[in-house]
Formats: C-alpha cells, sequence, structure tokens
C-alpha cells in the first residue's frame, strides 16, 4: 500500500514568508514534503499553494492542528484531505454513454480515486448500463411541469447517498439555481464546445454553421449562470470543411470523455482552486 499522505490547499492575502512557514512547519512535525506548488494573482495579490506531504504522526491530529497554524498564523483559507479517503460521486446522465462509460471505468480502474453513489437520469436508457456495473440507477423524468418535484427527489437521492461531488456527465439538463443553492456539493459539467464559444444548446451545429477550424470540450463549475461557471479543462481539436455535423459530434465525443474525466481527477485530488469565477489548477 502507498504511503498515507495529506493534501492541503491555500489561498489567501499574498505576503512574504508563506511558503517557508508552511514547509517549516511541515518539517518541524517531521513530514515529508513530496509535491508543493504556489501562484500569486499579481493582479488581485492572492497566494495559493497546494502541497502533499508523508505525516509524521497521526493524520487527523496533524490536519486539524495544519489547519489552525493556516487560518490563525497566516490567515489563509484551507481545504485539507487524506490520500486514502475513497471520496463518493453522483452522476447524472441522460440519453448519451461515452462520458458515463469512460468516468466508470476510470474509477473501477483506480484511475479517479472514488466511489460511484448513485447515477440519476431522466431517461432509462442507461439503466441496464448501470446494472451491469451494479450501480443504484434512479430514473427521474423531467418536464417543464414536473422540474422543481424531479430535482427535490434527485436532492434527496444525492443528500442520501453521501455524494461529495456532482458530475454531469452529459446530462441535459439545466439545473436551477435553487439545485445548485441547496445541492451542497460542488457540481462539474461538460459542455461540448470551447467556451466562451457556442454556449447553449447545439454548439456542434452552430459550429458548423460558423465554419470554425477547431472545436473544443469545456469541464467547469456549474453556477445558476448557464455555462459561465469557473472553467476546470478545455481541450480542442482541428476539424475542416470537410467535416459534417455528425463528424463534429464524433470528435467531440473524444474530447468529452478526456476533459471531463481530467476535471473529475483534479477536483478528487485537490488540485484546484475556485475564486472570481476563475480556478488555479495545480499540476
Amino acid at each position: 500500500m502507498s504511503e498515507e499522505r495529506i493534501v492541503a490547499l491555500l489561498h489567501g492575502r499574498d505576503r512574504a514568508g508563506i511558503v517557508a512557514r508552511v514547509s517549516g512547519w511541515i518539517y518541524a512535525r517531521g513530514g515529508n514534503i513530496l509535491h508543493a506548488d504556489q501562484h500569486r494573482d499579481t493582479q488581485e495579490g492572492i497566494f495559493f499553494q497546494r502541497v502533499e506531504w508523508v505525516p509524521a504522526g497521526d493524520v487527523e491530529t496533524e490536519m486539524r492542528l495544519f489547519e489552525e497554524m493556516a487560518r490563525v498564523d497566516l490567515d489563509m483559507q484551507t481545504s485539507l484531505m487524506r490520500s486514502s479517503r475513497k471520496p463518493k460521486i453522483a452522476l447524472m446522465v441522460s440519453g448519451f454513454e461515452h462520458c458515463f462509460n469512460d468516468i466508470v471505468m476510470r474509477c473501477r480502474s483506480g484511475e479517479i480515486n472514488c466511489q460511484i453513489a448513485c447515477v440519476i437520469s431522466n431517461h432509462e436508457k442507461l439503466r441496464w448500463m448501470s446494472q451491469t456495473y451494479e450501480l443504484p440507477f434512479y430514473y427521474t423524468p423531467v418536464t417543464a411541469q414536473t422540474k422543481p418535484a424531479a430535482e427535490a427527489e434527485q436532492l434527496d437521492i444525492i443528500a442520501k447517498s453521501g455524494a461529495e461531488l456532482v458530475v454531469m456527465a452529459r446530462y441535459m439538463q439545466i439545473l436551477s439555481a435553487n439545485f445548485l443553492d441547496t445541492c451542497g456539493v460542488p457540481v462539474i459539467n461538460i459542455h461540448h464546445s470551447f467556451l466562451p464559444a457556442f454556449a447553449g444548446a447545439k454548439p456542434y451545429h452552430q459550429a458548423y454553421e460558423r465554419g470554425v477550424k477547431i472545436i473544443g470540450a469545456t469541464a467547469h463549475y456549474a453556477t445558476k449562470d448557464l455555462d459561465e461557471g469557473p472553467i476546470i479543462a478545455q481541450s480542442v481539436v482541428r476539424v475542416s470543411h470537410r467535416d459534417t455535423v455528425e463528424d463534429l459530434m464524433r470528435k467531440g465525443r473524444e474530447l468529452e470523455r478526456e476533459v471531463l474525466s481530467e476535471a473529475v481527477r483534479c477536483h478528487l485530488e485537490g488540485r484546484i482552486l475556485a475564486y472570481k469565477n476563475k480556478t488555479v489548477v495545480f499540476d
């Protein structure tokens, strides 16, 4: 088994000595730093750091003491996680299976360190696939008239599942502001476009009509402003005048899988700090 590690994400007002104080605190307690990275937003004067170390003593005690030091001595907002935990996630899907399959297989192989707590869908299409993977499947049909009740049911499922992250794996519904306010955990969405270009519905059709030479995919945190949440990961591929809409969709599916899995992995490994509708994503 690999060594137990602590991962800390810190951010706050930049000033001299933060890196030295953090590394010195870990060294003084006998810890061994494996990775450390930092970033300074010169426009905002904000300092960001990710540090990962092998603790010398009790893990929970060290996490509590580190958070106290960072908050009291450095005035830093801090989140901590331990490497041995496998957070639970909830997958929201519709009829598309490519992102769903990709996330499930990466979780099962250990590439993404998590447990899939439940699958929620507004269609029955992926029920059999979920059952094949032995994943709890919940069918919650959504219409304009039933949306509030359906979202209430979805929120109840997510809460009871213990999920710490919701992943919209091509869930083709807009989550309401009430859902996002009530959910209580981050929500990651995959949009089949290189945002901010072609936001909204049918972006591949929009790209085809515009005659673009590249198409992309964007994973972002969902907010009440459609397709405008903090961007986590993006990728693009070249296309040409010879490509049909179907070609764009086929090429785009590859990007969607890659970008969504990267965003989920980074989130679960404690590599993302979101602020002012932007993100710092540490390697």
